[in-house]
């Protein structure tokens, strides 16, 4: 199942690949937006390839009617703006809520449509994690806007589409986990303190590594819980125990300024099976051991064999 929120990370051919809607329902940090008027031209943006003949009329952030000549010939990268949004303008970094639908382009006929179920998306707005084509129409544009981009199949089909995306709402990813601090953590586990920003540190507490993972919640989250098969949006800093023997941080997003971005699909196995289950919001400790992390695989400043500790802040998941 593929999503319209996968689109944005999918080059623009692969999005012809789409055959099914499994679109996330995360509205909680999206502020709610409505408006009234009416659009029925539309005006071009973006690449020199633009759709043209396309027209949507509706109430601004409402279901939009889509109209074109068919057969229509579709280019990739081609867009139009159909309707100018009235709302909060969208910004790199703010979490972009949507509905859409996809219209075959040689008889008009619907392929699929969120707006049906009400089963809007939400994805974070940045160019490391959003297709630059995409972010590049979206970036700058008004809450409220609908916005028409082309697609050709690579199949033996040559099928086209045109996907039309309502951006209906906008809001922001939070910076570090927001929940309840728990209580009942074990004393024999490492120490975990945060600076001002939420950055944390890490004190072993002489604790010995077993071949088990170690998943421990140290902030609880209320969001919903964390699947196998979703992306994340997370704040973390990884440490292990150096070639001197001391215990050294090997990455921190907290150090680069902004938070990372990730399927669960495409980590190490440690990372897949300690969120799995967590809520968004929440804080994890996750000590991980060798097999579910690099194994006897030597990385640029993990030894071979090592056992991992992060502290992972969950502040989005789709």
């Amino acid at each position: 199942m593929v999503s319209f929120k996968s689109v944005m990370r999918m080059p623009v051919k692969a999005v012809a690949a789409l055959c099914t809607l499994a679109l996330c329902t995360a509205m909680a940090a999206c502020s709610d937006s409505s408006a009234s008027s009416d659009s029925s031209s539309a005006s071009s943006v973006g690449s020199t390839d633009q759709l043209a003949g396309i027209t949507a009329t509706g109430d601004l952030g409402k279901e939009p009617t889509i109209s074109f000549h068919t057969p229509m010939t579709v280019e990739d990268g081609a867009s139009a703006v159909l309707q100018e949004g009235d709302g909060a303008v969208i910004k790199e970094g703010d979490l972009v809520c949507f509905q859409g639908k996809a219209l075959q382009a040689k008889d008009g006929s619907e392929l699929m449509n969120t707006w049906t179920n009400n089963t809007p998306s939400c994805t974070p707005m940045t160019k490391d994690t959003t297709n630059s084509t995409y972010y590049n129409l979206i970036i700058g544009k008004k809450v409220n806007t609908t916005i028409a981009f082309g697609v050709n199949d690579n199949n033996t089909s040559g099928t086209s589409y045109i996907m039309v995306l309502t951006l209906i709402s906008t809001g922001t990813v939070p910076t570090r986990a927001e929940g309840t601090a728990v209580i009942d953590i074990p004393s024999d586990l490492p120490k975990v303190t945060l600076d001002d920003s939420g950055k944390p540190s890490l004190d072993l507490n002489g604790y010995t590594p077993g071949d088990q993972l170690v998943s421990q919640t140290l902030i609880k989250g209320s969001g919903r819980e964390v699947q196998s098969t979703d992306s994340l949006t997370v704040q973390y800093t990884g440490w292990c125990i150096g070639s001197d023997g001391t215990l050294t941080q090997f990455d921190s997003s907290w150090d680069r300024g902004s938070a990372s971005s990730f399927s669960l699909s495409q980590v190490i196995k440690g990372w897949t099976n300690g969120l799995t289950g967590q809520t968004i919001g929440s804080q994890v400790l996750l000590i991980v051991p060798p097999d579910q992390g690099y194994g006897s695989t030597a990385q640029e400043k993990i030894p071979a064999n090592s056992t991992l500790y992060f502290i992972v802040d969950i502040l989005y998941a789709s």
